[in-house]
């Protein structure tokens, strides 16, 4: 894949991210600053650049779609932009007009899109189950002591680590999708262990706090797979080495693990940090959660040869 269909399929991600025309302010800071930290990723693919021309329209959508002339990578676009449309829940009317629009630029197979909806709608269905999409409002704002030792919590957290490092190594769509959820399933454990239930909406809104924006974090992982080589003319096939790619990607697994440091603390402090404080907290926390990105990465490799999205499911469905 060359520079220029690299760029047509980030510029086509970036008009996703924007399809709701309602993204807060901070998530579209988040991804400017994802945009600039690729392109020292992207040799002569210019991304911090690209975001402008995309926010301003001097880069069309559909001069975009018209540059993919492989059916592959025209089917990969599509699956990208569903993936970034339903990172932060259930599409929007405008989102979904938006992906009708780029279903129609593409000019795609009926059959391969009709597949891969399915497979996005049950990852969707999977990100509502993680957590209650409602819950009793939270009591009293109290230190609370975990009813589960330290070293339990540190242990799911390692582990939902692992596997979402592991799922950022596949190449198929689905398995980027799957992070979000896995994610809220986390924090939702966290919190229920020091005796708070809290809903799908406050989980997003911690997530959020802390600086983990859903629709930014995908388009990054969308990304650095594609300027790592791991993604190939069509989504679903590995085209790219996951040893080699491994190195410089895996970033959920420092993600994943800071926000669930991050978690232990707020829920066990009486969730009184405040917005600025948890920044500061996650970014702290997320430096040396790089460090053990490197000592675990043989598990996270591992791991990742043995994931197939039946067993995802069964890991977001379960207790």
């Amino acid at each position: 894949m060359n520079p220029e269909q690299q760029k047509s399929l980030l510029a086509i991600a970036l008009y996703a991210a924007f399809a709701d025309g309602a993204k807060h302010d901070r998530e579209r800071e988040e991804i400017r600053r994802i945009a600039e930290s690729l392109s020292s990723d992207a040799g002569s693919t210019d991304l911090a650049r690209l975001y402008q021309d995309v926010l301003l329209k001097r880069v069309s959508l559909e001069s975009a779609a018209a540059s993919l002339a492989d059916p592959g990578e025209r089917q990969l676009a599509y699956e990208m932009a569903v993936c970034v449309c339903d990172a932060d829940g259930r599409q929007s009317e405008t989102e979904q007009a938006f992906l009708t629009r780029l279903k129609a630029l593409l000019k795609l197979d009926a059959g391969e899109v009709a597949a891969f909806e399915r497979e996005a709608d049950v990852i969707v269905e999977l990100s509502e189950a993680a957590a209650p999409v409602t819950a009793a409002a939270p009591g009293p704002v109290v230190a609370a002591q975990a009813n589960v030792s330290e070293a339990e919590l540190d242990k799911s957290i390692l582990n939902y680590a692992l596997l979402n490092g592991a799922l950022e190594l596949l190449p198929q769509s689905w398995a980027s999708m799957a992070i979000i959820p896995l994610q809220i399933k986390m924090v939702y454990g966290i919190g229920k262990a020091h005796g708070v239930a809290l809903d799908q909406g406050h989980i997003k809104e911690f997530i959020a706090a802390a600086g983990v924006g859903l629709t930014s974090q995908y388009l990054e992982q969308f990304g650095r797979k594609l300027l790592g080589g791991l993604l190939g003319k069509a989504a679903g096939k590995a085209f790219g080495n996951i040893g080699g790619a491994a190195t410089g990607m895996a970033f959920s697994f420092a993600t994943t693990y800071a926000l669930g440091q991050l978690a232990k603390r707020y829920y066990a402090g009486g969730r009184v940090m405040s917005t600025a404080l948890l920044r500061d907290t996650f970014q702290n926390l997320l430096g040396p959660a790089k460090q053990m990105q490197t000592q675990y990465l043989p598990q996270i490799q591992q791991k990742a040869s043995t994931l197939d999205m039946g067993s995802i499911m069964s890991m977001v469905r379960g207790g």
